[in-house]
């Protein structure tokens, strides 16, 4: 009889926080919200760094949106692929038909329904806005996990939406029990 290997655990709805030595500037002390982790990849949104020089008033600008209600709030740098796509991740309380649902509290949709809803004052009630994304193939994020390189932890709504960007990288480890001052910057071996 043939032994095989249980499913992995999906973490979706999880954090993904780069440990110091992660080796790919792109993402030094990055902070990704995981949104989709399955057996065929993962998808996660930067939530650590700001774009600089653009504003949600601009892009919408860009996008022939009026602004409307909606707040000039910072952009995101949401990862290396596909930096002109944009994505908003956001509370459960509005839905687009192209939305994914994350888990119980977060949604990411990256269609622009949402952010004519956001500009009207008909959207979400929290929400980032970022452009870009991670993205990992088939058991790609799975292996990075085994080695020195990323940790992952519950993903506390309010750390993204109350939490300025800058701060959430220690803010996150702290909310695992863990002091960034004393994380090591290379893994041991036993």
């Amino acid at each position: 009889m043939a032994h095989s290997e249980p499913d992995t655990p999906s973490l979706a709805g999880q954090l993904l926080l780069a440990m110091p030595g992660i080796g790919d500037p792109r993402f030094s002390h990055a902070v990704i919200a995981l949104c989709v982790h399955s057996p065929e990849g993962a998808l996660g949104i930067g939530v650590g760094q700001i774009v600089p020089r653009l504003s949600l008033h601009q892009l919408l600008g860009q996008l022939d949106i009026e602004p409307g209600v909606a707040p000039d709030a910072p952009i995101h740098l949401g990862g290396p692929v596909d930096p002109q796509r944009g994505f908003v991740l956001h509370s459960n309380d509005w839905a687009g038909e192209d939305t994914v649902i994350v888990n119980a509290a977060l949604g990411l949709t990256s269609t622009l329904d949402v952010l004519r809803a956001i500009a009207a004052g008909e959207g979400p009630e929290r929400w980032l806005v970022a452009l870009g994304y991670a993205g990992w193939a088939d058991g790609q994020l799975d292996g990075e996990l085994t080695r020195h390189g990323w940790f992952h932890t519950a993903l506390d709504p309010d750390l993204l939406f109350q939490v300025p960007a800058s701060d959430r990288w220690p803010r996150g480890f702290a909310t695992a029990g863990i002091d960034v001052r004393l994380l090591a910057s290379t893994a041991g071996h036993a």
